[in-house]
């Protein structure tokens, strides 16, 4: 089987579209063109796919990315048996061709909750393009194939549609957690806590205890995160493939999700909480419902209030003073990732189904 996987928003390093999806694919024995912004976001292709460059969509500049996607997917149509697409925009870039192959979307998010936190649609727009948003779904879903990355995301279609969540890979052993560095991975914003966790930063400094940020930054974020960084408060890493972030979270104290309460997060599962469990390091994350639910079933980590930076110091340095409670809540994290939550589980049956819409036999 031979698969277009196309993206004009993420980063072509993201975890689920490269490391998770496209890696199952490839370890299938599939063929795999990938086309995404590479040039972009500074990213060489991985060598066991064919990449395709495209331009970024960012911001208000939305309209070339799609088109440019648009001349890829017609170009390919006849070279491919399955076509996978990660962004609501290039619905636009698939629909009205003829003679197409099968078009899956990708549901990564709740597509019209997320417009509450792009800065740059203004506000009065905000009700319409909603609307706008919910029609967009509703066509895809009688004209394409869905796949849903939550449970959650499903109440918002007519029809089930398979689910296939954002797990992740579980190491066979993982390091104690330490007590003198937490964490945070992940995509930075002002909703994902970037004020909490500079201050956190200050309040851990006496302490002696370093706070590390692993992520891309969007544009109101980053002069934040650059005066932190020059006045030593903490050690920011931008973007990193998501193979090597990872380990960066090896023997940490503890990692962050800070996330604010927004209606894009009140029904997400924060993948960066089952990646911290992956890694045998507690928790320190906000109570939004999917990672409460996911805290409290596994005893794996600590819950504190929205946007309170001294909760979240507390919770810090209550497990480094508590070495059995700090690895006990680590082990349990990682047990239970390892097996609930780890992505070969679900390569398979993400796989298998690709080659059902596909038509391919095994």
């Amino acid at each position: 089987m031979h698969v277009l996987v196309m993206t004009v928003v993420h980063n072509p390093e993201d975890a689920r579209i490269l490391h998770r999806q496209i890696r199952a694919l490839v370890d299938a024995g599939h063929e795999v063109t990938y086309a995404a912004a590479f040039t972009a976001f500074g990213v060489v292709p991985r060598p066991w796919v064919t990449g395709v460059d495209l331009p970024r969509a960012a911001q208000r500049n939305r309209i070339s990315a799609t088109w440019a996607a648009r001349r890829v997917f017609k170009r390919m149509r006849d070279k491919v048996d399955l076509v996978l697409v990660h962004d609501p925009e290039l619905l636009f870039a698939v629909w009205g061709v003829r003679n197409r192959p099968p078009v899956v979307w990708d549901v990564h998010e709740d597509t019209p909750a997320t417009l509450s936190l792009k800065p740059w649609l203004p506000s009065p727009l905000r009700p319409p393009v909603r609307f706008l948003a919910r029609l967009l779904e509703g066509t895809a879903e009688r004209h394409l194939h869905l796949m849903l990355a939550e449970t959650a995301y499903a109440g918002r279609f007519k029809h089930a549609h398979p689910i296939v969540p954002n797990e992740t890979w579980v190491p066979d052993s993982v390091t104690p957690p330490g007590d003198d560095r937490v964490v945070y991975l992940g995509w930075l914003s002002k909703a994902r806590g970037v004020i909490e966790a500079v201050e956190v930063a200050k309040l851990l400094q006496p302490y002696r205890v370093a706070v590390e940020l692993i992520g891309y930054a969007d544009p109101q974020s980053r002069p934040v995160l650059n005066q932190a960084v020059t006045d030593g408060l903490l050690e920011w890493r931008d973007f990193m493939p998501n193979d090597e972030a990872l380990k960066r979270l090896d023997g940490a104290l503890a990692g962050l999700s800070l996330l604010h309460d927004e209606p894009n997060y009140r029904h997400s599962m924060p993948t960066k909480i089952v990646e911290y469990m992956a890694h045998g390091i507690p928790v320190i994350t906000t109570p939004s419902p999917r990672a409460v639910e996911l805290i409290e079933r596994y005893d794996s980590g600590v819950v504190v209030p929205w946007q309170d930076p001294k909760a979240v110091a507390q919770a810090v340095l209550t497990l480094r003073d508590d070495v059995r409670e700090r690895r006990a809540q680590g082990a349990r994290g990682y047990a239970a990732a390892r097996a609930n939550h780890h992505w070969p589980n679900s390569a398979k049956r993400f796989v298998a189904q690709l080659e059902s819409w596909a038509g391919v036999k095994r």
